[in-house]
């Protein structure tokens, strides 16, 4: 195994850095008064629409992606420049169009989809001209196991028709999300992983209601489409919408759920390393007892403990990305599950200890380390809660 980065990594690393700093961190404060400025718009806002020709003029353009669609990258190429976007998970990786849960969209569309299907709406999505959904999680049932899902996939002739309730679909408040891809039931007397299947259903369907924004302890991420709740009623799209075929979805889902999550990760890495940079910045500014915080012992040891493990962690999501690369994502699995639970405990946890250092304006608005704690602690429920993954991995690890 070999972590280092190559000549391209390097390049495009520090050109990731640089627009970060230079350009996005700056950009922060304009972007809370551009949405402070209209309170019931769900579209992206003006600075982020700059960032993204910037960026895209820089070759900073769907990194995510292998192949010919996308940078060409792997995993492992990928990883520290998704780190980097972990610092302003508001608006760096939508800067870059590296934003979930349009990368795992793009890559669905790029895995399994027709000819048509990416001319329609993977072509628009790599240029992003559109935004999109991922309709998986229902308030009605455990959306930890998947094939409780309820929404009703019929066909009815040349068309499908979708019935069902869904929510924490992100990014469908946002009016650009164009295409939603939605799971659900075909054959609910099939085998329990061969009931499920995905479709795209366009918003603008008939039948397609989005009924309400969610908010992720009180934060309603207006910066990047928010999270929905939506009911489709007997909404019909045609057959060739279905993707790859009756029975797949659950497949696809397992596919799409793999990159997805050491995705999260990367970024979860950026948001520790951001948070610790606030830390030694507050740490040898702030004087208590006589003595700066960067003096005390408690605060010594924090820091330590933080970097101890922000370095363990990104060994371990570095091999994952190189298993992924070389053995595939199915070989990877261990170590997908291993870090899926892991990074965001672990960053969760540096996260509170800058807040305790940071005292009264760490849980305030003032400084960004509420929110990156809003957004790690929902990547332990989010791709499956870290009781699922621990229960795999544990009986994976009794069957050696």
């Amino acid at each position: 195994m070999d972590f280092a980065p190559d000549a391209r990594t390097r390049e495009l690393s520090e050109k990731a850095r640089a627009f970060v700093d230079e350009r996005v961190l700056p950009a922060e404060p304009v972007l809370e008064q551009q949405l402070a400025d209209a309170p019931g718009e769900w579209s992206f806002r003006p600075i982020l629409r700059e960032l993204q020709v910037a960026a895209r003029e820089q070759g900073l353009w769907n990194l995510f992606l292998p192949g010919d669609e996308g940078a060409g990258l792997s995993q492992l190429q990928y990883a520290p420049i998704a780190e980097i976007t972990g610092w302003s998970p508001k608006l760096a990786p939508t800067a870059f169009n590296c934003n979930a849960p349009d990368t795992g969209n793009m890559e669905v569309l790029h895995d399994f989809g027709t000819p048509a299907q990416k001319h329609d709406w993977l072509e628009p999505l790599l240029r992003g001209e559109i935004r999109s959904a991922f309709c998986m999680t229902e308030p009605d049932v455990a959306s930890s196991d998947a094939t409780n899902i309820g929404t009703r996939i019929e066909r009815d002739g040349d068309h499908y028709v979708i019935t069902g309730r869904k929510w924490w679909s992100t990014g469908a408040m946002n009016p650009d999300a164009a295409i939603f891809i939605v799971m659900g039931k075909t054959d609910a007397d099939a085998d329990r992983h061969r009931q499920q299947s995905m479709i795209l259903v366009p918003r603008d369907t008939p039948g397609v209601h989005v009924v309400r924004p969610l908010s992720v302890f009180g934060y309603d991420d207006r910066d990047h489409g928010g999270h929905a709740e939506v009911v489709f009623d007997g909404a019909r799209v045609p057959v060739a919408n279905i993707l790859k075929g009756e029975g797949e979805g659950f497949a696809i889902a397992q596919a799409r759920l793999g990159p997805g999550r050491i995705h999260h990760c990367m970024r979860a890495l950026g948001m520790a390393e951001r948070a610790l940079a606030l830390v030694r910045e507050r740490a040898n500014e702030r004087v208590a007892f006589g003595r700066t915080l960067a003096e005390q012992g408690v605060v010594r040891e924090w820091a330590a403990e933080s970097r101890i493990q922000l370095e363990a962690l990104r060994l371990l999501v570095l091999k994952t990305a190189w298993l992924m690369d070389t053995v595939g994502n199915r070989q990877a699995m261990t170590e997908i599950q291993a870090i899926k639970i892991a990074v965001p405990r672990a960053v969760q946890q540096i996260l509170d200890r800058a807040i305790q250092l940071f005292g009264g304006a760490g849980v305030s608005g003032d400084t960004p380390l509420a929110a990156l704690w809003a957004g790690v602690r929902t990547l332990r429920l989010a791709d499956g809660p870290d009781e699922v993954h621990l229960n795999s991995l544990g009986r994976a690890e009794l069957r050696r």
